[in-house]
C-alpha cells in the first residue's frame, strides 16, 4: 500500500506518514491547494484576532475561513470529497504540513 494510487479509502491508513502522500494526491489541483493556503492564512489571522481581542467569535471565523476555502477547492476544483470527512485529525495535520511545504517551496503554490 505504499503507492498512493492504490489507496482508495483514507480510513484504512494507520499512520500520518502513510496518510500524507494520500493527502497530497487528493490535492493535485493547484487551485485547490491555493484555496487551502488562503484559508489557512485567514485562519491564522482569525487566531491572532482571537488572541488580541479575546472575542470567541474569531475562533468560529477561523473555522469558516479554513474549511470554507478548502471545501470550495475540493468540491469545485478538485472534484473530490475532503479527507477530513473520514480522517479529521490526519487531514488537519496534513493541512498544516502542506501549508509549511508551500511556504518553503517543497510544494508548488
Amino acid at each position: 500500500m505504499n503507492n498512493t494510487n492504490e489507496i482508495q479509502d483514507a480510513s484504512v491508513i494507520d499512520s500520518f506518514a502513510a496518510f500524507y502522500p494520500f493527502y497530497l494526491n487528493e490535492h493535485s489541483n493547484r487551485t485547490c491547494r491555493r484555496l487551502h493556503f488562503v484559508g489557512s492564512s485567514l485562519s491564522l489571522v482569525c487566531l491572532a484576532m482571537l488572541a488580541i481581542t479575546g472575542k470567541p467569535q474569531y475562533f468560529l471565523y477561523g473555522l469558516l475561513c479554513g474549511y470554507g476555502c478548502a471545501w470550495v477547492g475540493h468540491f469545485v476544483f478538485e472534484k473530490n470529497k475532503p479527507a477530513s470527512f473520514k480522517r479529521p485529525l490526519y487531514s488537519f495535520m496534513g493541512d498544516w504540513v502542506m501549508y509549511k511545504d508551500m511556504w518553503t517551496g517543497k510544494i508548488k503554490f
